[in-house]
């Protein structure tokens, strides 16, 4: 299998916004301020039915404003028609298998399966996933994304799980491709540092 590039959706994009279990009005606007800060990437899990209407949402508004939204904790080939029909432009998933995957290229959208280990990195580089999440990170390290990159020089990792504004740059520094946050949007505090490692300009 020939896996989806995720370089022409993500661009040049740093960061990725996760809007977790909110209702359809929140998960909105909190994608408004991401694309706002410069975010360009919106991710909706929708681990449960209750959340795809939100994901509709957040998609209905991002191609108003020419954003892309995905569909996070897509675990199941039924997940990722729900995701395609509420307008998701790419699922994720919190770990790898390769029907899911598959899936996804059934219908067109890139698919970023997590990893945790070289062995699960491996099997998605040989399915022709490149681009991996690599969950959880921060108990992973930015170290081991260094030490990764040697034998497997070709993965272009997403981190997730535990990033905020205070550790994603030390992730970024590493050679992670983008970082994904949650919580650390509805922190006023941490805005200013997101915007600045988004957009690769500081903030005034």
């Amino acid at each position: 299998m020939t896996g989806h590039d995720f370089a022409p959706l993500f661009g040049d994009a740093r960061v990725m916004v996760i809007l977790r279990d909110l209702p359809p009005g929140e998960t909105v606007r909190l994608a408004e301020l991401a694309w706002d800060l410069g975010i360009d990437v919106v991710e909706v899990p929708i681990r449960t039915p209750g959340a795809v209407p939100a994901l509709r949402a957040a998609a209905s508004a991002g191609r108003r404003r020419d954003r892309i939204v995905g569909a996070g904790t897509v675990r199941t080939p039924a997940q990722v028609r729900q995701a395609v029909s509420a307008g998701a432009a790419f699922t994720v998933a919190p770990g790898l298998d390769l029907a899911v995957a598959d899936a996804a290229h059934t219908y067109g959208i890139p698919h970023l399966p997590g990893v945790a280990t070289p062995t699960e990195a491996q099997q998605a580089l040989d399915h022709g996933l490149v681009w991996l999440k690599a969950f959880p990170a921060v108990s992973l390290g930015p170290a081991w994304f260094r030490a990764v990159a040697g034998p497997l020089p070709e993965a272009r990792f997403v981190a997730t799980g535990g990033i905020d504004a205070g550790n994603a740059g030390d992730f970024l520094a590493a050679g992670v491709r983008v970082v994904a946050v949650g919580s650390a949007l509805t922190d006023p505090a941490q805005l200013p540092r997101l915007a600045e490692l988004a957009t690769g300009r500081p903030v005034s």
